[in-house]
């Protein structure tokens, strides 16, 4: 049976193997020459005498490492409530660790997380890992375009929120903020980039950086309430770097597809290099997946938002076989549970390895994670620094 060696990286060597209908754990080790424990450990396999048939299996020789990364920046967000271990699984690909999120009020008063962050930050830092605060205009629970308005459009409450932020940052030790608004009002499409470019002003001046997260547009007057307030030049210019969210083309009401196809983000970063030095573009890779049931019904259709682990166990359970589209550069299967019929788009090593060369044919500075909640072993060893 023939292995194909996809990627030689200097400092290390990996194979990504698609399993076939009639292996076994022990005939790829025997082939491979790695050992069945490492092939389990590396996969974060539940049962080592099951495999999906076309199930994409990262393999590395023990002492190797994947090194995909070349010297791209990685990123990516996390929440206070992120299980310790799975962070831990991340830190040693990742430069950076998005603490998300940080509020704020019609005044310009700073809301803290929930949870305690403190932990993350320490963490962060023993493990050589830079750890930002994220700024969200965050309501109830939702993004709030009116807390957006406010902002843009009032400078004493744009100073207030500014001098909160660096004294937070200052005490908490954080190494910068990242500012993630949605759904900006074409109206304050100026004034939005003017407080980006203010606040990472004063944030450089005292030694922290700024970066912003921008919707992803394929050209300037895209329509829509998500990208008519996003100016790709003005924020690309008032901000350190930008974090481009190439995902969710797949969505919870959406009907079933890839959640980041690579056709599509291939576009917006297209698109955002006319506006944009590369030097400055992080790109976003999704770190889960859906499962949709079927028929799709457009408004009562709801997909079930999975990992991208727990997606193949979900495909080992049920028997099914993992396809790959070429187009989109994304495994998928479908399966029938209880009599119902699943459609399923996720994330592999295959389609990380593809978004991560792309990153690097552009030459960007890097790729960002949405995010780090959800545990994804083989993806962080493809990275590893």
């Amino acid at each position: 049976m023939k292995i194909t060696l996809i990627c030689y990286c200097i400092g290390g060597d990996f194979i990504i193997y698609v399993v076939k209908s009639g292996d076994s754990l022990f005939s790829i080790s025997d082939q491979t020459g790695v050992p069945m424990w490492k092939i389990t450990y590396d996969n974060q396999l539940m049962n080592q005498d099951q495999l999906a048939v076309g199930q994409a299996l990262l393999i590395i020789p023990p002492g190797e490492s994947g090194s995909i990364r070349g010297d791209m920046y990685v990123t990516g967000y996390a929440y206070p409530f992120v299980e310790p271990y799975i962070l831990e699984q991340a830190f040693p690909a990742i430069n950076e660790l998005l603490i998300f999120s940080y509020g704020f009020t019609f005044e310009g008063e700073l809301v803290p997380p929930l949870l305690d962050d403190t932990w993350m930050i320490e963490t962060a830092y023993e493990e050589g890992v830079e750890p930002i605060l994220v700024l969200t205009p965050f309501s109830e629970g939702t993004f709030n375009n009116e807390l957006v308005k406010v902002l843009s459009e009032n400078q004493d409450v744009q100073d207030r929120l500014i001098m909160n932020l660096l004294e937070t940052v200052e005490q908490k030790g954080f190494a910068g903020v990242d500012v993630d608004f949605e759904y900006i009002l074409p109206e304050d499409r100026v004034g939005y980039a003017e407080f980006v470019g203010r606040l990472r002003r004063r944030m450089n001046a005292q030694g922290y950086q700024v970066s912003v997260a921008l919707a992803p547009k394929t050209s300037a007057d895209q329509p829509g309430l998500l990208y008519e307030g996003m100016d790709y030049a003005l924020l690309g210019e008032n901000a350190d770097h930008v974090f481009l969210m190439t995902y969710e083309w797949g969505y919870t009401y959406g009907p079933p597809m890839a959640v980041a196809p690579l056709n599509k983000v291939r576009e917006v970063v297209e698109y955002a290099l006319t506006e944009i030095p590369r030097e400055k573009i992080l790109m976003g890779i999704p770190n889960y997946g859906y499962d949709w049931t079927l028929p799709y019904e457009r408004g009562i259709t709801k997909a079930r938002l999975i990992g991208n682990v727990e997606a193949v166990r979900i495909a080992v359970e049920n028997g099914a076989a993992i396809q790959f589209d070429e187009i989109s550069m994304s495994p998928h299967f479908t399966y029938v549970r209880d009599g119902i019929f699943h459609e399923v788009w996720f994330e592999d090593v295959r389609s990380i390895e593809a978004k991560l060369n792309m990153a690097k044919e552009f030459e960007l500075m890097g790729v960002g994670y949405w995010n780090l909640m959800r545990p994804f072993r083989a993806n962080w060893l493809l990275l590893e620094k």
